[in-house]
């Protein structure tokens, strides 16, 4: 019989705000899955941009093989390599956080432009502590990617499925854009897990993710709605932030793998 707590399913974001990749295993360092948001597009102003404002860009869709990223878009590819990088730095931002970052290379930037309708560049975070995020409730500083604000967000099975009993058009996790994904008895248990293990890997939980409109937007369609935001607001709005999922970090590098019992 399989464990009541075991993960189910298990994404990467390589691009950040771009479609996601579903895998069987993932390494996991103090930053984020290797490989996840370790990209982003910022526009002329070094500033990020995101589904929030360009709706489209989830129908951008990523795969990883033999060292390079390859991009899908409509009926057109763009790949690049995963190591390439140009020489000059870029001081940017992930909201708040200072983000050291370079260009991938100028087509790339190019194609993503073209494709996007306005100019920008795809920028890649090179190691681990050129970008800092302070938890200002924790008064603790954590090495993150390009990701929002922690490496990685854990949303447990009942959670989606509560919610989709009051919503008429049921949705997919995918909308919630996890890491991981595991089997739970009751909705939103997984704002309250402490430590665990995974595999051989530590985590540990740092607070409840406060949702934003991103989640309206039908990742299939690239379409934004007025669900689920709207129903979640009726029942899981703490102090104005709607909470849907956890964030953690892990304590240290390792494999985890879908079907990995979740150890407390």
């Amino acid at each position: 019989m399989s464990a009541v707590y075991s993960v189910k399913e298990i994404y990467i974001y390589p691009i950040k705000s771009l479609a996601g990749i579903s895998l069987q295993s993932a390494k996991a360092e103090e930053m984020g899955f290797e490989n996840d948001r370790r990209w982003m597009l910022i526009n002329t102003e070094n500033v990020h941009v995101t589904q929030r404002e360009y709706p489209i860009m989830s129908q951008f869709y990523p795969q990883i093989l033999e060292g390079k990223i390859t991009i899908s878009f409509e009926d057109e590819n763009h790949e690049f390599l995963i190591e390439e990088h140009l020489e000059n730095k870029i001081e940017s931002h992930v909201w708040d956080d200072k983000s050291e970052v370079f260009e991938v290379n100028k087509d790339s930037s190019k194609w993503f432009s073209d494709k996007l309708g306005f100019e920008c560049k795809l920028v890649k975070i090179l190691k681990n502590g050129d970008r800092k995020h302070e938890s200002s409730g924790l008064n603790e500083t954590f090495n993150v990617s390009l990701a929002d604000g922690y490496p990685y967000l854990l949303i447990g099975t009942e959670s989606l499925d509560f919610l989709n009993e009051k919503l008429e058009d049921k949705i997919t996790i995918t909308r919630f854009r996890p890491n991981i994904v595991v089997s739970t008895k009751k909705a939103h248990e997984e704002d309250d897990f402490k430590a665990f293990t995974i595999g051989d890997v530590q985590f540990r939980n740092i607070k409840p993710c406060g949702r934003c409109i991103m989640v309206n937007n039908d990742p299939q369609k690239g379409i934004v709605k007025k669900e689920p935001l709207k129903t979640l607001s009726k029942y899981r709005n703490v102090n104005n932030s709607v909470l849907f999922g956890t964030n953690i970090v892990s304590l240290n590098n390792g494999i985890i793998t879908v079907g990995d019992e979740v150890v407390f």
